[in-house]
Parts: structure tokens; C-alpha cells; sequence
């Protein structure tokens, strides 16, 4: 256990879990999104739903994904930055329960016309996980560097993609895959111990199974 398991991040507060966490979810939701947003919805859920206000959760989600850390000051004035930006935020609360109290989702549009729907949770001391990606359960941390990819479920897939990588000399430290049946679309998370470059990226991408791609650095 490190210190920062016990005192938690440098931050701006006034909570690891519902300000800290809820910047890390944002600023992850937007290196996900791999685009500038121009329009938010945000549902809290559980004890976010209850606090959100109090916290400055909203603040902090807004600021993330408008690109600010937890540690910096823009926090505080997220809401007059989106405004600045065009950025219009909606933001609503539910009574569903979730596997988690500290859980939040966002439906995001970017500056493309994509759009996704990320739902990501705060572990506490600052540490988030996004849990699930366009409805694919996940396991996005922002703690290492990783590649997350959606295609079709197929055999050697895994193997090729990991093939890819081992030519670069890109050591795999963690590999989650999920689907939603056999030969239905599927979801691979990696995480490795170095950068994945682009143009391995652009390898992987072109494999005509593939629909989405992408790299996402560590915070």
C-alpha cells in the first residue's frame, strides 16, 4: 500500500471519491471518446445522485472532460468553462441501483458526431474504474497505458492482436475480453507496459473485423 491509498490524491476537493474520482471518470470519458465534446448528459446514481451538489461532483466530471486534471483549480469553474467551450451539460440523477454507489454515466457526442455512452465508477482515494463502454462491460482504470478494441468475435483474433504486439516488444500486463455471444460483437481490453505505437494502432485497425480502436495513455 502506497501513501496515497491512505491520504489519497493531490486535488482539488473537498472528496477523493466524489471530486477526485469523478475528474479522473471525466478526463478518461474524454480520452475514450478520442474527440473534443460538444454535448453532455450526465446521470448520477447512489450516493452521487444523494452529494453530487454538496461535493462539487458535477464540477469535476464537467472538468474532466474538458481535459482538467483532479489537481487543477479549473474545477472550481467548470460549468462558466463549458459555457465558454459550447458545451451544453445536462445533468440528471436516478434512483436505479447499481453495483456500486458512486456511479455515474455519461452520454457524450463529439466534435465528429460520434457518440458514446460510458458508465464509470469511484473506488475511493481518487481511483475510478470505467465499467462499461456502449453498453460492453469494461475495466478502464487510466493507470496504465491501454488499448481497447470492439469487433467481431472470432477465433485468433486474441492471438493476432497479441502478435502485433509482440513485435514491437510490447509487454501485456493485463487482457480482459468480453462478448456478447459467440461470433457477436466482443470487446478486448489490454494493458501494456509501454506506449502502443501508432502504427500498430493502425495495424489493428485495419483488420476488417474491427469497428472501433483506441489507445488511451495513463493519467
Amino acid at each position: 500500500m502506497g501513501v496515497f491509498d491512505i491520504i489519497g490524491p493531490v486535488m482539488i476537493g473537498p472528496s477523493s471519491s466524489h471530486t477526485a474520482g469523478a475528474a479522473r471518470i471525466g478526463l478518461l470519458a474524454r480520452h475514450i471518446l478520442k474527440s473534443e465534446p460538444t454535448a453532455v448528459k450526465i446521470i448520477f446514481y447512489g450516493s452521487f445522485a444523494k452529494t453530487y451538489r454538496g461535493h462539487g461532483t458535477d464540477r469535476a466530471i464537467v472538468a474532466g472532460l474538458l481535459g482538467y486534471g483532479a489537481d487543477n483549480p479549473a474545477i472550481r469553474n467548470a460549468f462558466s468553462l463549458a459555457t465558454e467551450k459550447k458545451l451544453p451539460v445536462n445533468i440528471e440523477t436516478s434512483e436505479k441501483e447499481m453495483l456500486h454507489p458512486n456511479t455515474v454515466k455519461l452520454e457524450l457526442t463529439g466534435i465528429d458526431g460520434k457518440k458514446m455512452e460510458i458508465v464509470g465508477v469511484s473506488l475511493g482515494g481518487g481511483k475510478v474504474s470505467i465499467c462499461e463502454i456502449n453498453g460492453f462491460a469494461a475495466d478502464v482504470r487510466g493507470e496504465e497505458y491501454t488499448l481497447l478494441m470492439v469487433y467481431n468475435d472470432q477465433r485468433g483474433v486474441v492471438a493476432v492482436v497479441s502478435s502485433l504486439l509482440s513485435e514491437k516488444d510490447i509487454n501485456i500486463s493485463r487482457m480482459r475480453v468480453f462478448r456478447k455471444g459467440k461470433h457477436q460483437e466482443a470487446v478486448m481490453i489490454i494493458d501494456t507496459d509501454s506506449e502502443v505505437p501508432d502504427d500498430v494502432v493502425q495495424k489493428i485497425n485495419s483488420l476488417e473485423i474491427m469497428s472501433v480502436v483506441i489507445a488511451i495513455d495513463p493519467l
